[in-house]
């Protein structure tokens, strides 16, 4: 019995041997390489970039912060000592403002269309409108924010926050979306059967479950909106002095960058160093943080 196996599995090993061809497995093998290589080489060629891009960064913009003032001083005159405090401030109040108007709007929405909407004709056309919003250039909601609220008026640092708002708004859209949909049908189902009504559900289950998510959608929108330029540009402005007053043109990071990096002074290029690194520097704990909660999140 074990002879007749053995022999009726040779004819199968010997087909399998004509069938196989070692020259198409090599041109494959050699082409997978070469693929691989490439990838890894632009992997590479990118990261390299990367690398000397944050290295002068910090290089120049440290060099900036330790031979000025930077937290103490305003914004200072052509070749005189200052800081960016001024810019700073105004920064924060506009940044944090626009977060505060554009975060419970995009939450709210969001959850409507992961939880109300439920293929209705409403519920398509402002899904279909965020996603316009959030391909929209900031340099266009920048203008429009300025037609509507500084043409006529004066620039303003609550113009700088709503059009930073309307950034914030399609990206919290997205992910609350996204978030709540990724929570398990049977969850929901739980609920129901003890009785939960949907309101309840939704507040107490749904968002309780996709809390890191939220969490997470909203810093990677605050992480946006930081560095944003354009928007402020035809908005809030600029302001050479310290102000709190939103009603008024405010200082802020970016805008200094921009004015003081395209100036002829040395002074003004060393505080564009700073403020560049202090965006950046904003910019990288606000994602890493966010993907600190998103990893421990879906660890659980």
């Amino acid at each position: 019995m074990p002879t007749n196996t053995m022999h009726s599995a040779l004819p199968a090993q010997t087909g399998f041997d004509s069938r196989y061809d070692k020259r198409l497995y090599n041109k494959r093998r050699w082409a997978n390489k070469l693929g691989l290589g490439f990838a890894i080489s632009a992997m590479v060629f990118g990261l390299i970039w990367l690398f000397w891009i944050l290295v002068t960064l910090f290089v120049e913009g440290f060099q900036g912060m330790v031979q000025m003032p930077i937290f103490t001083a305003d914004t200072p005159p052509p070749m005189s000592e200052g800081g960016l405090r001024n810019a700073i401030v105004g920064s924060v109040m506009v940044a944090f403002s626009g977060l505060f108007i554009g975060a419970p709007i995009g939450l709210m929405t969001g959850i409507y269309l992961s939880e109300f909407a439920q293929g209705s004709l409403l519920g398509k056309v402002t899904r279909f409108l965020n996603d316009i919003l959030l391909s929209a250039p900031s340099i266009v909601i920048g203008l429009f924010i300025y037609a509507l609220m500084v043409k006529g008026q004066s620039f303003s640092g609550w113009a700088g926050a709503l059009a930073l708002a309307l950034i914030v708004v399609p990206v919290v859209v997205r992910t609350t979306e996204n978030m709540l949909n990724l929570v398990p049908n049977s969850i929901r189902e739980a609920a129901y059967a003890l009785g939960t009504p949907k309101w309840k559900m939704v507040t107490q289950v749904t968002i309780k479950a996709a809390r890191a998510g939220l969490t997470t959608g909203v810093l990677l929108a605050f992480a946006r909106i930081t560095g944003e330029t354009a928007p402020l540009l035809f908005t809030a402005l600029n302001n050479q002095y310290f102000s709190t007053d939103m009603g008024e043109p405010i200082a802020n990071l970016p805008n200094t960058i921009y004015q003081f990096a395209m100036s002829p002074y040395d002074n003004w290029h060393t505080l564009a160093w700073a403020a560049a690194l202090l965006i950046t520097a904003s910019v990288l704990v606000l994602n890493v943080l966010a993907r600190f909660i998103g990893g421990r999140s879906s660890s659980k």
